[in-house]
Protein backbone atom coordinates (compact mmCIF):
# COMPACT_ATOMS: atom_id res chain seq x y z
CA UNK A 1 0.00 0.00 0.00
CA UNK A 2 1.31 3.45 -1.03
CA UNK A 3 1.43 6.26 1.40
CA UNK A 4 -1.12 8.29 -1.10
CA UNK A 5 -3.48 5.09 -0.43
CA UNK A 6 -3.35 5.09 3.25
CA UNK A 7 -3.40 9.11 3.61
CA UNK A 8 -6.99 8.33 1.69
CA UNK A 9 -8.41 5.09 3.31
CA UNK A 10 -7.13 7.10 6.84
CA UNK A 11 -9.62 9.81 5.41
CA UNK A 12 -12.56 7.38 4.59
CA UNK A 13 -12.51 6.39 8.18
CA UNK A 14 -12.22 9.35 9.67
CA UNK A 15 -15.43 10.32 7.42
CA UNK A 16 -17.05 7.27 8.86
CA UNK A 17 -16.39 8.17 12.37
CA UNK A 18 -17.73 11.67 12.08
CA UNK A 19 -21.24 10.41 10.33
CA UNK A 20 -21.97 8.05 12.97
CA UNK A 21 -20.42 9.25 15.98
CA UNK A 22 -22.53 7.72 19.10
CA UNK A 23 -21.90 4.54 17.67
CA UNK A 24 -18.20 4.95 17.37
CA UNK A 25 -17.72 5.94 20.53
CA UNK A 26 -19.43 3.17 21.70
CA UNK A 27 -17.71 0.59 20.14
CA UNK A 28 -14.34 2.07 20.88
CA UNK A 29 -15.36 1.96 24.84
CA UNK A 30 -14.24 -1.85 25.48
CA UNK A 31 -10.81 -0.62 24.52
CA UNK A 32 -10.72 2.71 26.23
CA UNK A 33 -11.53 0.12 29.41
CA UNK A 34 -8.91 -1.97 28.53
CA UNK A 35 -6.09 0.32 27.98
CA UNK A 36 -7.70 2.54 30.75
CA UNK A 37 -6.80 -0.48 33.13
CA UNK A 38 -3.45 -0.96 32.14
CA UNK A 39 -2.19 2.22 32.15
CA UNK A 40 -3.93 3.35 35.76
CA UNK A 41 -2.69 -0.35 37.53
CA UNK A 42 0.77 -0.18 35.74
CA UNK A 43 1.04 3.73 37.09
CA UNK A 44 0.25 2.63 40.69
CA UNK A 45 2.95 -0.64 40.73
CA UNK A 46 5.86 1.45 38.56
CA UNK A 47 5.24 3.87 41.81
CA UNK A 48 5.90 1.13 44.14
CA UNK A 49 8.21 -0.13 42.19
CA UNK A 50 10.33 2.77 41.96
CA UNK A 51 9.61 4.19 45.76
CA UNK A 52 10.72 0.36 47.04
CA UNK A 53 13.93 0.95 44.82
CA UNK A 54 14.04 4.34 46.22
CA UNK A 55 14.32 2.92 49.53
CA UNK A 56 16.62 0.48 49.02
CA UNK A 57 19.28 2.51 47.59
CA UNK A 58 18.85 4.83 50.47
CA UNK A 59 19.77 2.41 53.01
CA UNK A 60 23.00 1.40 50.83
CA UNK A 61 23.40 -2.59 49.54
CA UNK A 62 25.34 -3.25 52.48
CA UNK A 63 22.72 -3.80 54.99
CA UNK A 64 21.68 -7.49 56.32
CA UNK A 65 18.83 -8.72 58.18
CA UNK A 66 18.45 -11.56 60.45
CA UNK A 67 14.87 -12.36 61.39
CA UNK A 68 12.71 -15.84 63.01
CA UNK A 69 11.58 -16.57 59.51
CA UNK A 70 11.87 -14.37 56.06
CA UNK A 71 9.08 -11.78 55.63
CA UNK A 72 6.19 -11.89 52.80
CA UNK A 73 4.45 -15.44 53.41
CA UNK A 74 1.62 -14.98 55.39
CA UNK A 75 2.14 -16.90 58.85
CA UNK A 76 -0.48 -19.22 58.49
CA UNK A 77 0.53 -20.77 55.43
CA UNK A 78 4.05 -21.69 57.09
CA UNK A 79 4.68 -24.64 58.46
CA UNK A 80 4.96 -25.71 61.82
CA UNK A 81 8.69 -25.96 62.02
CA UNK A 82 9.27 -22.18 61.29
CA UNK A 83 6.09 -20.97 63.10
CA UNK A 84 7.43 -22.42 66.05
CA UNK A 85 10.97 -21.12 65.67
CA UNK A 86 13.24 -19.60 68.48
CA UNK A 87 13.08 -15.21 68.07
CA UNK A 88 16.08 -13.30 67.42
CA UNK A 89 17.42 -11.47 70.89
CA UNK A 90 19.52 -8.67 71.62
CA UNK A 91 22.19 -11.32 72.90
CA UNK A 92 22.37 -12.76 69.33
CA UNK A 93 23.22 -9.26 67.88
CA UNK A 94 25.71 -8.65 70.73
CA UNK A 95 27.51 -12.13 69.71
CA UNK A 96 27.50 -11.12 66.10
CA UNK A 97 28.81 -7.48 67.18
CA UNK A 98 32.12 -9.48 68.78
CA UNK A 99 32.36 -12.05 66.47
CA UNK A 100 31.71 -10.82 62.68
CA UNK A 101 34.75 -8.81 61.24
CA UNK A 102 32.95 -7.57 58.30
CA UNK A 103 29.73 -6.14 60.53
CA UNK A 104 30.47 -2.79 62.03
CA UNK A 105 27.25 -1.70 63.20
CA UNK A 106 24.03 -3.89 65.00
CA UNK A 107 20.86 -2.03 65.00
CA UNK A 108 18.27 -4.32 67.24
CA UNK A 109 14.97 -2.79 66.96
CA UNK A 110 12.51 -4.64 69.34
CA UNK A 111 9.01 -3.28 68.99
CA UNK A 112 5.69 -3.25 71.21
CA UNK A 113 2.60 -3.97 70.28
CA UNK A 114 0.15 -2.47 72.64
CA UNK A 115 -3.44 -4.25 71.88
CA UNK A 116 -5.41 -1.17 72.04
CA UNK A 117 -2.79 0.59 69.59
CA UNK A 118 0.19 2.58 70.79
CA UNK A 119 -0.60 5.87 71.20
CA UNK A 120 1.58 9.30 71.53
CA UNK A 121 0.52 12.47 73.15
CA UNK A 122 1.31 15.91 74.23
CA UNK A 123 -0.87 18.08 75.68
CA UNK A 124 -4.40 17.65 73.49
CA UNK A 125 -2.87 16.49 70.64
CA UNK A 126 -2.04 13.11 69.89
CA UNK A 127 -1.12 10.29 67.13
CA UNK A 128 -2.35 6.63 67.16
CA UNK A 129 -0.46 3.62 66.20
CA UNK A 130 2.76 4.97 65.73
CA UNK A 131 5.84 1.90 65.99
CA UNK A 132 7.28 2.21 69.24
CA UNK A 133 10.60 0.69 69.72
CA UNK A 134 13.56 0.39 71.38
CA UNK A 135 17.12 0.28 69.64
CA UNK A 136 21.03 1.36 69.97
CA UNK A 137 22.18 4.36 68.63
CA UNK A 138 23.89 2.38 65.63
CA UNK A 139 20.19 2.77 64.12
CA UNK A 140 21.36 5.62 62.42
CA UNK A 141 24.30 4.46 60.72
CA UNK A 142 22.61 1.02 59.66
CA UNK A 143 19.47 2.73 58.48
CA UNK A 144 21.29 5.34 56.85
CA UNK A 145 18.32 7.63 58.64
CA UNK A 146 19.41 10.91 60.96
CA UNK A 147 17.79 13.02 63.34
CA UNK A 148 16.54 16.33 61.49
CA UNK A 149 16.76 18.55 65.15
CA UNK A 150 17.96 17.53 67.88
CA UNK A 151 20.52 14.05 68.61
CA UNK A 152 19.86 10.75 68.24
CA UNK A 153 19.99 8.22 71.68
CA UNK A 154 23.44 7.97 72.59
CA UNK A 155 25.36 4.95 74.65
CA UNK A 156 24.71 6.88 77.65
CA UNK A 157 21.02 6.38 77.16
CA UNK A 158 21.03 2.87 76.80
CA UNK A 159 23.30 2.33 79.82
CA UNK A 160 20.92 4.77 82.56
CA UNK A 161 17.78 3.50 81.16
CA UNK A 162 16.75 7.59 80.46
CA UNK A 163 13.50 8.45 79.58
CA UNK A 164 13.85 9.69 76.42
CA UNK A 165 12.75 9.35 72.99
CA UNK A 166 13.48 9.97 69.09
CA UNK A 167 10.36 10.20 66.79
CA UNK A 168 9.73 10.13 63.39
CA UNK A 169 8.88 12.73 61.30
CA UNK A 170 5.45 12.64 61.16
CA UNK A 171 5.03 12.50 64.76
CA UNK A 172 6.88 15.21 64.80
CA UNK A 173 4.82 17.45 62.70
CA UNK A 174 1.35 16.00 64.30
CA UNK A 175 2.43 16.78 67.98
CA UNK A 176 4.59 19.80 67.37
CA UNK A 177 3.28 22.02 64.34
CA UNK A 178 4.02 25.11 65.76
CA UNK A 179 6.60 25.12 68.60
CA UNK A 180 9.68 23.37 69.26
CA UNK A 181 9.89 19.74 69.81
CA UNK A 182 13.42 19.23 71.28
CA UNK A 183 13.01 19.16 75.25
CA UNK A 184 9.15 18.87 75.58
CA UNK A 185 7.60 15.70 77.35
CA UNK A 186 5.49 13.18 75.74
CA UNK A 187 3.47 10.66 76.44
CA UNK A 188 3.59 7.09 74.64
CA UNK A 189 1.18 4.76 76.29
CA UNK A 190 1.04 6.70 79.38
CA UNK A 191 4.82 6.49 80.08
CA UNK A 192 6.17 9.51 79.88
CA UNK A 193 9.83 10.49 78.03
CA UNK A 194 11.95 13.58 77.12
CA UNK A 195 12.02 14.46 73.10
CA UNK A 196 15.55 14.47 72.48
CA UNK A 197 15.05 14.52 68.05
CA UNK A 198 13.33 14.35 65.67
CA UNK A 199 14.24 12.08 62.03
CA UNK A 200 14.33 13.73 58.82
CA UNK A 201 11.65 12.71 56.60
CA UNK A 202 11.54 9.77 54.73
CA UNK A 203 10.05 8.51 51.66
CA UNK A 204 7.04 5.43 52.12
CA UNK A 205 4.98 3.25 50.19
CA UNK A 206 1.56 3.44 50.20
CA UNK A 207 1.92 5.76 53.47
CA UNK A 208 3.92 3.24 55.50
CA UNK A 209 5.16 3.58 58.97
CA UNK A 210 8.96 4.71 58.48
CA UNK A 211 7.88 8.24 59.30
CA UNK A 212 5.36 7.55 61.98
CA UNK A 213 7.77 6.02 65.00
CA UNK A 214 9.18 6.33 68.66
CA UNK A 215 12.45 5.46 69.47
CA UNK A 216 13.17 4.80 72.86
CA UNK A 217 17.07 3.43 74.53
CA UNK A 218 17.04 -0.16 74.19
CA UNK A 219 17.81 -0.66 77.92
CA UNK A 220 14.65 1.63 79.09
CA UNK A 221 12.72 -0.22 76.67
CA UNK A 222 13.57 -3.54 78.35
CA UNK A 223 13.07 -2.01 81.96
CA UNK A 224 9.56 -1.00 80.44
CA UNK A 225 8.57 -3.99 78.73
CA UNK A 226 10.67 -7.17 80.09
CA UNK A 227 8.40 -9.80 78.79
CA UNK A 228 9.23 -8.75 74.66
CA UNK A 229 12.19 -10.74 73.92
CA UNK A 230 11.98 -11.26 69.96
CA UNK A 231 13.56 -8.84 67.47
CA UNK A 232 14.25 -7.52 64.27
CA UNK A 233 17.77 -7.23 63.66
CA UNK A 234 19.78 -5.10 61.06
CA UNK A 235 23.56 -5.02 60.19
CA UNK A 236 25.67 -3.09 58.56
CA UNK A 237 28.63 -4.52 56.71
CA UNK A 238 31.78 -2.75 55.98
CA UNK A 239 31.48 -2.18 51.87
CA UNK A 240 28.98 -4.01 49.44
CA UNK A 241 31.89 -5.66 48.38
CA UNK A 242 32.41 -8.09 51.71
CA UNK A 243 28.74 -8.88 51.89
CA UNK A 244 28.92 -12.37 50.76
CA UNK A 245 31.42 -12.69 53.60
CA UNK A 246 29.65 -10.99 56.11
CA UNK A 247 26.32 -13.37 55.51
CA UNK A 248 28.35 -16.46 55.85
CA UNK A 249 30.02 -15.03 59.29
CA UNK A 250 26.62 -14.08 60.36
CA UNK A 251 25.17 -17.12 59.34
CA UNK A 252 28.00 -19.27 61.20
CA UNK A 253 27.75 -17.42 64.36
CA UNK A 254 23.80 -17.95 64.71
CA UNK A 255 23.96 -21.37 63.79
CA UNK A 256 27.11 -21.78 66.56
CA UNK A 257 24.61 -20.49 68.91
CA UNK A 258 21.52 -22.42 68.43
CA UNK A 259 23.68 -25.83 68.18
CA UNK A 260 23.11 -26.88 64.74
CA UNK A 261 24.81 -29.81 63.56
CA UNK A 262 26.35 -29.39 59.78
CA UNK A 263 23.43 -31.58 58.37
CA UNK A 264 20.41 -29.90 59.85
CA UNK A 265 18.50 -26.56 57.70
CA UNK A 266 18.91 -23.06 59.20
CA UNK A 267 16.24 -21.75 61.73
CA UNK A 268 16.41 -18.63 61.44
CA UNK A 269 16.44 -16.20 58.28
CA UNK A 270 19.53 -14.40 56.93
CA UNK A 271 18.63 -11.75 54.38
CA UNK A 272 19.38 -8.70 52.32
CA UNK A 273 17.50 -5.97 51.17
CA UNK A 274 17.92 -7.36 47.87
CA UNK A 275 15.52 -10.58 49.17
CA UNK A 276 13.08 -7.67 50.68
CA UNK A 277 12.78 -6.55 47.05
CA UNK A 278 12.25 -9.56 45.17
CA UNK A 279 9.89 -10.55 47.73
CA UNK A 280 7.60 -7.59 46.79
CA UNK A 281 7.77 -8.30 43.34
CA UNK A 282 6.53 -11.70 44.27
CA UNK A 283 3.72 -9.74 45.75
CA UNK A 284 3.31 -7.58 42.67
CA UNK A 285 3.18 -10.21 40.45
CA UNK A 286 -1.01 -11.34 41.26
CA UNK A 287 -1.53 -8.08 41.05
CA UNK A 288 -0.15 -7.48 37.70
CA UNK A 289 -2.04 -11.03 36.73
CA UNK A 290 -5.49 -9.35 37.57
CA UNK A 291 -4.64 -6.76 35.39
CA UNK A 292 -4.10 -8.77 32.41
CA UNK A 293 -7.23 -10.66 33.01
CA UNK A 294 -9.15 -7.33 33.25
CA UNK A 295 -7.80 -5.76 30.85
CA UNK A 296 -7.72 -8.95 28.51
CA UNK A 297 -11.19 -8.77 28.95
CA UNK A 298 -11.85 -5.13 28.02
CA UNK A 299 -9.93 -5.59 24.99
CA UNK A 300 -11.64 -8.32 23.60
CA UNK A 301 -14.72 -6.72 24.54
CA UNK A 302 -13.63 -4.15 22.39
CA UNK A 303 -11.96 -6.32 19.22
CA UNK A 304 -15.94 -7.58 19.10
CA UNK A 305 -17.14 -4.31 18.98
CA UNK A 306 -15.01 -3.15 16.48
CA UNK A 307 -15.57 -6.37 14.43
CA UNK A 308 -19.66 -5.99 14.84
CA UNK A 309 -19.52 -2.52 13.74
CA UNK A 310 -17.23 -3.28 10.92
CA UNK A 311 -19.56 -5.97 9.93
CA UNK A 312 -22.20 -3.16 9.91
CA UNK A 313 -20.20 -1.15 7.74
CA UNK A 314 -19.68 -3.32 5.28
CA UNK A 315 -23.29 -4.09 4.82
CA UNK A 316 -24.06 -0.34 5.11
CA UNK A 317 -21.17 0.57 1.76
CA UNK A 318 -22.24 -2.69 0.00
CA UNK A 319 -23.20 -0.29 -3.18
CA UNK A 320 -19.65 1.80 -2.29
CA UNK A 321 -17.92 -1.18 -2.49
CA UNK A 322 -19.40 -2.32 -5.99
CA UNK A 323 -18.55 0.76 -7.23
CA UNK A 324 -15.24 1.23 -6.34
CA UNK A 325 -14.54 -2.52 -7.35
CA UNK A 326 -16.61 -1.15 -10.91
CA UNK A 327 -13.84 1.72 -11.51
CA UNK A 328 -10.85 -0.32 -10.97
CA UNK A 329 -10.31 -0.99 -6.95
CA UNK A 330 -8.61 -4.62 -6.43
CA UNK A 331 -9.55 -6.32 -3.18
CA UNK A 332 -6.45 -5.66 -1.45
CA UNK A 333 -7.29 -1.78 -1.80
CA UNK A 334 -11.05 -2.72 -0.39
CA UNK A 335 -9.30 -5.09 2.58
CA UNK A 336 -6.57 -2.53 3.51
CA UNK A 337 -9.23 0.01 3.42
CA UNK A 338 -11.49 -1.70 6.01
CA UNK A 339 -8.43 -2.44 8.07
CA UNK A 340 -7.11 1.01 8.41
CA UNK A 341 -10.91 1.58 9.32
CA UNK A 342 -10.56 -0.84 12.29
CA UNK A 343 -7.07 -0.05 13.08
CA UNK A 344 -7.79 3.38 13.58
CA UNK A 345 -11.09 3.26 15.16
CA UNK A 346 -9.53 0.93 18.02
CA UNK A 347 -6.59 3.26 17.82
CA UNK A 348 -8.56 6.26 19.06
CA UNK A 349 -10.27 3.98 22.05
CA UNK A 350 -6.50 3.09 23.30
CA UNK A 351 -5.54 6.72 22.61
CA UNK A 352 -8.10 8.10 24.79
CA UNK A 353 -7.97 4.95 27.03
CA UNK A 354 -4.45 6.26 27.62
CA UNK A 355 -5.04 9.64 28.35
CA UNK A 356 -7.37 8.68 31.23
CA UNK A 357 -5.30 5.78 32.69
CA UNK A 358 -2.43 8.87 32.66
CA UNK A 359 -4.81 11.14 34.12
CA UNK A 360 -6.20 8.41 36.98
CA UNK A 361 -2.63 7.81 38.01
CA UNK A 362 -1.75 11.28 38.24
CA UNK A 363 -5.05 12.05 40.66
CA UNK A 364 -4.32 9.31 42.34
CA UNK A 365 -0.80 10.01 43.27
CA UNK A 366 -1.99 13.16 43.97
CA UNK A 367 -4.84 12.24 46.49
CA UNK A 368 -3.72 8.98 48.21
CA UNK A 369 -0.90 7.77 49.58
CA UNK A 370 -0.57 5.39 46.84
CA UNK A 371 2.64 6.48 44.67
CA UNK A 372 2.25 6.47 40.47
CA UNK A 373 4.45 6.98 37.67
CA UNK A 374 3.93 6.67 34.24
CA UNK A 375 5.43 4.53 32.21
CA UNK A 376 6.55 5.28 28.65
CA UNK A 377 6.84 1.75 27.64
CA UNK A 378 3.68 0.77 28.60
CA UNK A 379 2.46 3.75 27.32
CA UNK A 380 3.38 2.48 23.55
CA UNK A 381 2.60 -1.17 24.45
CA UNK A 382 -1.17 -0.31 25.31
CA UNK A 383 -1.23 1.68 22.07
CA UNK A 384 0.02 -1.38 20.28
CA UNK A 385 -2.06 -3.69 21.93
CA UNK A 386 -5.37 -1.49 20.96
CA UNK A 387 -4.32 -1.46 17.23
CA UNK A 388 -3.39 -5.03 17.57
CA UNK A 389 -6.71 -6.12 18.69
CA UNK A 390 -8.47 -3.86 15.70
CA UNK A 391 -5.96 -5.78 13.01
CA UNK A 392 -7.32 -9.45 14.27
CA UNK A 393 -11.23 -8.55 15.04
CA UNK A 394 -11.05 -6.19 11.62
CA UNK A 395 -9.99 -9.16 9.29
CA UNK A 396 -13.01 -10.81 8.90
CA UNK A 397 -15.34 -7.96 7.75
CA UNK A 398 -12.36 -7.06 5.30
CA UNK A 399 -11.93 -10.18 4.13
CA UNK A 400 -15.84 -10.42 3.64
CA UNK A 401 -16.03 -6.44 2.27
CA UNK A 402 -13.23 -7.41 -0.24
CA UNK A 403 -14.79 -10.82 -1.34
CA UNK A 404 -17.86 -9.05 -2.15
CA UNK A 405 -18.98 -9.61 -6.02
CA UNK A 406 -18.98 -6.22 -8.04
CA UNK A 407 -22.10 -6.56 -9.84
CA UNK A 408 -24.59 -7.99 -6.95
CA UNK A 409 -23.14 -5.00 -5.13
CA UNK A 410 -24.27 -2.91 -7.35
CA UNK A 411 -27.56 -4.49 -7.35
CA UNK A 412 -27.65 -3.80 -3.58
CA UNK A 413 -30.06 -1.77 -2.45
Amino acid sequence: MTLHELKESLKLAFGTFRAHKMRSLLTVLGVLIGVFTIITVVSVITGFDNSMARQIESLGSNVVYVAKNKPGIVMGNRPASERNRKGITFEDSEAIIEACPAIVASSPQNYYFNPGGNIAKYKDREIKNPSFFGTLPDYEIVNNAFVEQGRFINDSDVKFRNMVAVVGFDVGESLFPNEDPIGREILVNGDKFTLIGVMGKRETIAGGGENRFVAIPYGTFKKLHPEEKELWLALKAISPDLMPEAIDQVTEVMRRRRGLQYNEADDFAVFTQENLLEIYEQITQAVWLVMMVISSIGLMVGGVGVMNIMLVSVTERTREIGIRKAIGAKKKNILWQFLIEAMALSGIGGILGILCGIGAGQLIGALTPLPADVSIAWVCLAFFFSVAVALVFGIYPAVRAAGLDPIECLRYE
